[in-house]
């Protein structure tokens, strides 16, 4: 048996709609890509676009949640995960690097905000927010003793996690968990104690 084409326009349910505009959005810029090329893009009309959406801006939101949420997610089961702050340490950048493998388009549109409009100025915040927390953790990691104490604990956890957002823009491989410890053996190796 044949597939046989589809007639008509293509048709989108929100999270397709979602997925492709992230796309149009990661390729063009997220401020160089309106609604109408969108909807062009998407093959649909604007009002079709609009059934999902209510605005480009709810658009981004929507995308950006899903990343942010992810990072909420990550950083609170490091923080309440069992044993030591290197421990947990290891857990939040395992963690990160299996959500930017699976969630890879919308956390490369993250790393792309430059806080243009109210969206992208509250995604800022919450980064923010989740930087803090990681530096908290190598700062307890650092109070017990585990990571180096010479190493200002916020420059460690911007270094760290800039190694981890950098799998977005060359990893096409299918191993998370293995990436997950190279960066890890990598990563913490120059903070370990001696």
């Amino acid at each position: 048996m044949t597939d046989t084409p589809r007639r008509g326009r293509p048709g989108y349910d929100r999270t397709q709609a979602l997925d492709a505009a992230v796309a149009v959005f990661n390729e063009q810029g997220y401020d160089g890509t309106s609604i109408a090329a969108l909807a062009e893009k998407l093959g649909v009309t604007k009002s079709a676009l609009y059934h999902h959406f209510d605005s480009k801006e709810a658009i981004l939101a929507e995308a950006l949640s899903v990343a942010l949420d992810g990072l909420d997610d990550v950083i609170a089961a490091a923080e309440a995960a069992p044993g030591s702050a290197l421990d947990r340490l290891t857990h939040a950048i395992t963690g990160a690097v299996r959500l930017l493998v699976r969630e890879k388009a919308s956390v490369t549109l993250l790393l792309r905000v430059r806080g243009n409009s109210a969206t992208e100025r509250a995604a800022l915040e919450r980064r923010r927010d989740f930087d803090a927390r990681v530096a908290a953790l190598v700062s307890e990691a650092q109070a017990a003793g585990s990571v180096r104490s010479d190493v200002d604990a916020r420059t460690a956890a911007r270094l760290l996690f800039g190694t981890v957002n950098s799998v977005v823009e060359w990893y096409r491989g299918d191993d998370p968990d293995g990436l997950a410890r190279d960066v890890v053996a990598i990563g913490l190796d120059g903070l370990r104690v001696r």
